[in-house]
């Protein structure tokens, strides 16, 4: 039994016949496929038909209708011959007060498939409602599978108001009715787009657009909806994105070449080249071979020969860039084959200089080191595999020769042919002593040790240190005199120093500027801990920062308010231990210095005060006069439309702009930080009410979060512009009739409306208004995109504009503790 809805609209879509019949069986109308069968006149055609059936066929439409009102099955309808050779079997079915009879021609005659088969062809999820009552009259499976359990039947939900609110919204549905935007559709209008983020019945989010379109006919009207998941492109876009985001961070140059189609460019703008930035490679198509070194192109040949064989190759060379000079580059060249069977190549260009760098500082290390070794008093020998490899300028002149008359021989040409020598035993960690031979025959008593190290090639080295007994003993003699020197300044530096040992920190030794800081004799505190330096309290204190520099084995900085006759005075101090005599022993001492900083720590506190208050100072006049400056600009054009009538409408918007920027700074002045929303809702109020001459009605509603609510400085002047159209647009729209501006503070955020008398122009749309310099175009292009919202409705008989401001664009007042 076919039971299609007894609408126009939707019956011009069945590819069948059907017919409205009046109560006395006569054709009210007829759909598409009736006008084709009978005729454009389908009333004269169907009583054309009833004629030439000859009294059968009223005799069974009378019979079907008394078994329908009577709820009783329709006898079968008489087999109709058509003078065409077709054949149709009639169906009749109520729908009070009329009836509705379907016409199913023979098969010979081609059929378009019914609606249903299309709804189940559509990708996406369709929808078809009867948009007076929101009674659901079609719909394929995927928007079933938005929302509905499994379990649910097939009919499920039976209404537009039985759906989730979000789905409602997106489908234009609000509160059993469409939309205003949906209802105030014309023909010829484009569909109404709506986005939003929906999660399905298994918890998946998708981001869904519908396009949405009544389809009036007659007295019934449908409702048209087709929804598309947006989700695959916005993550696609979000792929992208992160893909230029980790390019641009880790400074890589990504290009792809196909031998077909040649290189493929990244749809990213490059940025600009910076003095100090790393070169910009995202494709070899930027490097041309006047920029490689010489030295480097039979690398960058290589390179282009494998391009061209599509070979995986890695290769490094240099280039020499006209503003960032020579950079290294490293470039991979990865081969493969792409899905539809292409051979494509990924090309990944790294800018290495850093790493080059770095290898040629090691370089240029281990020379410097060399030549460090090569300067000191300690004569060095390095012996390998075999024999003597190297030795410094200080054992060459030990031993009375030069390198090469000893290189590649063994370490015993320089020692007597003694087997129990230290330099024919195996060498160890322990300081040896022993008699040396020079090559000259001279024989010299030297202390020193043997370090064995491995080499890259898996054998191992030994370095040998030597020092001339007696120049050892010239060298002490003169650490001595060092050392005596040395305690001669500590003891006359103003520094307080003093000696701890690691385990008691007890104080070994001191200076008289360490004696002063405790207001002790010298003697008075030898032996003791810090306590008895720095007082009971404050000694705990210095007790645990020392331990904690013994433990950490680092140069640990302390200052401490030590109190004194004079007042407190502030020390700073610093810990660092000295540790043994041998590698990995435990620190034994201590060492503790410490400086009054006290007159130091004053004068760059009074420094800092005096800049920043200098600074206020400055920002507080440079608003000021920003602020007069705007307002003589301002009087200026004032006078300007005075004198030149043609233009004063044009000057005037632009002296209600200035004042909106000069009533911002003059907020700024004597304030830092944000501005309050409340505050600078009133100034522009005011100063719109002052230009316009008219009295505009405000209200604000948020109680506490009034004073809670700032705008940030960055923010402050844009939007402050906005209000200022929005409200002189208001004036400008509204008939003379009086403007309600009203402040709304909750926890999400600040909403602004304003109500003007007014008619919204038909088919208004604000997504379709430019970006200007006035008016709503100037509005759109001052708001930010992701945290202010911009409407415009008609109420009645008033036009309400409504500006929601959202984080970041509102922040909350620093100095209250208010939390959303």
């Amino acid at each position: 039994m076919f039971g299609l809805p007894a609408s126009a609209a939707l019956l011009d879509l069945v590819s069948d016949p059907i017919l409205t019949l009046r109560s006395d069986l006569s054709a009210l109308r007829g759909n598409a496929a009736a006008r084709d069968w009978l005729g454009p006149d389908t009333a004269e055609g169907w009583r054309a038909l009833r004629q030439a059936a000859g009294g059968r066929l009223d005799a069974w439409l009378r019979e079907a209708t008394r078994a329908i009102d009577a709820t009783r099955p329709a006898p079968p309808a008489p087999p109709l011959k058509l003078p065409d050779g077709q054949r149709a079997t009639l169906h009749l079915l109520r729908d009070r007060p009329n009836w509705l009879l379907h016409a199913r021609l023979s098969a010979a005659q081609a059929q378009d498939p019914p609606l249903a088969e299309w709804l189940a062809l559509a990708a996406g999820p369709a929808l078809l409602a009867d948009a007076t009552t929101g009674r659901v009259l079609r719909k394929n499976a995927a928007f079933a599978a938005l929302h509905a359990p499994p379990t649910a039947g097939p009919d499920a939900p039976a209404s537009l108001n039985e759906l989730p609110d979000l789905l409602q919204a997106l489908l234009g549905w609000h509160h059993g009715a469409p939309l205003p935007a949906l209802a105030a559709q014309r023909p010829q209008d484009p569909a109404l787009i709506t986005e939003a983020e929906f999660t399905d019945r298994h918890g998946q989010s998708h981001w869904l657009l519908a396009r949405l379109r009544l389809w009036r006919q007659g007295e019934r009207t449908l409702l048209l909806a087709a929804l598309e998941d947006q989700s695959p492109l916005r993550e696609r876009d979000l792929a992208h994105q992160q893909l230029d985001a980790l390019m641009d961070t880790a400074a890589v140059g990504l290009a792809t070449f196909q031998p077909e189609a040649g290189w493929l460019k990244s749809h990213r703008k490059t940025a600009p080249l910076r003095a100090g930035s790393k070169l910009p490679v995202g494709s070899l198509q930027g490097i041309h071979r006047d920029l490689v070194e010489p030295a480097s192109l039979p690398e960058f040949e290589r390179l282009q020969r494998a391009l061209k064989r599509g070979d995986a190759v890695e290769v490094r060379y240099a280039v020499r860039h006209p503003e960032l000079g020579r950079r290294w580059l490293l470039t991979r060249v990865a081969p493969g084959v792409l899905a539809g069977g292409r051979r494509s190549t990924s090309v990944v260009t790294l800018d290495v200089t850093a790493q080059a760098q770095a290898e040629n500082a090691l370089l240029l290390r281990a020379e410097s080191e060399r030549a460090v070794l090569d300067s000191v008093l300690v004569g060095i020998v390095t012996v390998g595999a075999h024999g003597i490899e190297w030795m410094n300028r200080s054992a060459r002149r030990m031993f009375g020769c030069e390198l090469d008359e000893v290189q590649g021989q063994p370490l015993g040409v320089l020692a007597p042919d003694d087997d129990d020598h230290a330099f024919h035993a195996e060498p160890g960690s322990d300081v040896f002593e022993c008699q040396l031979r020079g090559r000259d025959g001279r024989q010299f008593w030297v202390i020193g040790n043997a370090v064995q190290t491995p080499r890259d090639d898996g054998g191992v080295q030994t370095t040998y240190a030597l020092l001339d007994i007696d120049r050892r003993r010239a060298a002490e003699a003169q650490t001595r005199l060092a050392e005596a020197s040395l305690a001669r300044i500590i003891e006359g530096a103003p520094l307080a120093i003093t000696l701890h040992e690691a385990q008691t920190l007890r104080i070994v030794k001191l200076n008289q500027a360490a004696a002063a800081l405790a207001g002790l004799p010298e003697d008075a505190l030898l032996d003791g801990d810090p306590t008895r330096l720095f007082g009971s309290e404050l000694g705990a204190r210095v007790e645990a920062d020392m331990r904690e520099a013994l433990a950490s084995q680092a140069l640990v900085q302390r200052e401490y308010p030590v109190p004194g006759p004079q007042g407190t005075r502030l020390w700073d101090t610093r810990l660092l231990h000295l540790a043994g005599t041998t590698p990995g022993d435990a620190p034994q001492w201590l060492l503790m210095v410490a400086s009054d900083v006290t007159e130091q720590r004053a004068a760059e506190q009074a420094r800092l005060q005096a800049a920043i208050a200098q600074r206020e100072l400055l920002v507080r006049e440079v608003h000021h006069r920003i602020k007069n400056n705007l307002q003589g600009v301002a009087g200026l054009l004032q006078q300007t439309a005075a004198r030149r009538p043609e233009v004063a409408p044009v000057l005037k918007e632009a002296v209600g702009q200035v004042q909106a920027i000069a009533q911002v700074y003059g907020l700024q002045v004597g304030a830092s930080g944000p501005l309050l929303i409340k505050r600078v809702f009133d100034a522009i109020v005011g100063s719109v009410q002052r230009m316009q001459g008219r009295v505009i009605t405000t209200t604000a509603e948020g109680g506490a979060l009034l004073d809670d609510w700032c705008l940030p400085e960055a923010e402050a002047i844009p939007i402050a512009l906005s209000l200022n159209e929005l409200l002189g647009n208001a004036l400008r729209h509204g008939q003379g009739a009086p403007v309600r501006c009203q402040l709304i503070c909750d926890l999400g955020g600040v909403a602004v409306e304003i109500a003007n008398a007014g008619q919204l122009p038909e088919g208004f749309e604000l997504g379709a208004i430019r970006s200007g310099v006035s008016g709503l175009g100037l509005v759109r292009a001052l708001l930010p995109r992701r945290s202010a919202i911009l409407s415009l409705a008609q109420v009645e008989t008033d036009v309400v504009c409504r500006l929601e401001l959202m984080p970041p664009s509102v922040v909350h007042n620093p100095a209250t503790k208010h939390a959303s």
